[in-house]
């Protein structure tokens, strides 16, 4: 029962902190002192936990893995290459409501903080004259940036969540893949009433796809090539700054832009709060506890995760600070690993301190409980899928 208290007191701190705006790095060196001095371990047992830290396998693969998605991120905007996408699927889809739904989509494919704000503007072009509410645009521009959280190797939630488990990324993706088409399917349902099409400017061209190719390209990798993430990305973006011409100033700059403090403390607190709770026999005893007192699986992995989602607004929160402690209880069990993760995501999409809901809303100056009247029912629907899922495999 002790352990229970020390650990609801940790996440006490890190939900501060990060309610605070703390880089989630930062917060998760301070959760791992604190965590360290209520179990009075000694200097010994510290010292193992950061050579443990340093040393690992995993540090080393997630250091590269986050380095290269940001480079990658900086050569495609470098290169125009995501304005190329969102003018391909104007010309080419043209009907008016997969226009809009296909700006947040694309914006979504990679993960910058607050994205959704510059997507907001394109979807408020698309839907000039339909007349739809604030709300509607809100919603639309919010929840189709988000689907890819769930898939896409380029979020760190993803690959932080593969790196505490041991689970293959790929596996993740197949398995959470259908809560994201859950997430697609459910707003087109909400947003049924958008009619109407887009005038060509010009002539139907395949070239129009060549955009896609680094994403379809990483994704082949990943899931058909069976490419470990960070490697793929490695090889993808050197041989995309290679054909792509970028100058070798500009080089300088995507490494710069790549392997930045952020991505290292990030590393460094998810590590080593994974570390300490292993060495300090948090782990252990928290196993030992929900055994010894037939505590039920399922709601500790809806609850862990769904609350401290939804208090902190981001996936790194709830992945770093809940799964290695779940992980203690479930072993690399993915089917409950890809349940945990589906609680803890929809957790942040219902947060009100979730910068893209934050940042949509004050664009389109909509009402938040007409936001959230539109996102809790879809919410629901992706949480019956991912019980049906866990049920049934």
């Amino acid at each position: 029962m002790f352990d229970i208290i020390k650990l609801i007191l940790v996440f006490l701190i890190i939900l501060l902190l990060l309610r605070r705006r703390w880089n989630v790095g930062y917060v998760l060196l301070v959760a791992s002192a604190v965590l360290a001095l209520f179990y009075l371990m000694s200097p010994e047992r510290i010292a193992l936990s950061i050579k443990g830290t340093v040393t690992s396998r995993v540090t080393i693969t997630l250091l590269i893995a986050l380095t290269f998605i940001r480079i990658f991120e900086f050569v495609l905007r470098e290169r125009a290459i995501l304005e190329g996408m969102m003018n391909s699927m104007k010309e080419t889809l043209r009907n008016r409501l997969a226009v809009i739904i296909s700006m947040p989509l694309l914006i979504g494919m990679l993960p910058s903080v607050g994205g959704a704000y510059f997507s907001a503007p394109m979807v408020k072009e698309a839907t000039r004259g339909l007349g739809m509410s604030p709300e509607d645009k809100a919603f639309a521009n919010y929840w189709y940036r988000h689907p890819w959280e769930y898939i896409l190797p380029l979020y760190p939630g993803l690959i932080l969540a593969s790196a505490i488990t041991s689970i293959e990324v790929r596996t993740y993706i197949l398995l959470n893949l259908p809560y994201a088409l859950t997430m697609f399917f459910s707003g087109l349902w909400m947003l049924r009433r958008v009619r109407g099409r887009f005038e060509r400017t010009g002539g139907w061209s395949w070239k129009r796809f060549v955009y896609f190719l680094p994403i379809i390209g990483l994704l082949c990798l990943v899931i058909l090539g069976h490419m470990p993430l960070h490697y793929a990305l490695v090889i993808l973006t050197l041989f995309l700054m290679i054909i792509l011409r970028l100058p070798v100033q500009r080089w300088k700059e995507a490494f710069r832009h790549g392997f930045s403090k952020d991505v290292i403390v990030l590393i460094a607190g998810v590590m080593l709060f994974k570390e300490v709770l292993e060495v300090s026999g948090a782990v252990s005893n928290i196993s030992r506890f929900f055994s010894e007192n037939n505590i039920p699986l399922l709601p500790v992995l809806f609850l862990m995760p769904f609350i401290t989602g939804i208090l902190t607004g981001i996936t790194v929160g709830f992945v770093g600070s809940t799964f290695p402690l779940i992980y203690s209880l479930t072993g690399a069990d993915p089917h409950s690993f890809t349940f945990a993760f589906a609680s803890g995501f929809i957790g942040v999409l219902l947060s009100p301190v979730h910068v893209c809901l934050i940042l949509t809303r004050e664009y389109f100056r909509a009402d938040m409980m007409g936001v959230y009247k539109r996102i809790i029912p879809l919410a629901l629907i992706v949480l019956v899928v991912a019980l049906m899922e866990f049920s049934l495999l």
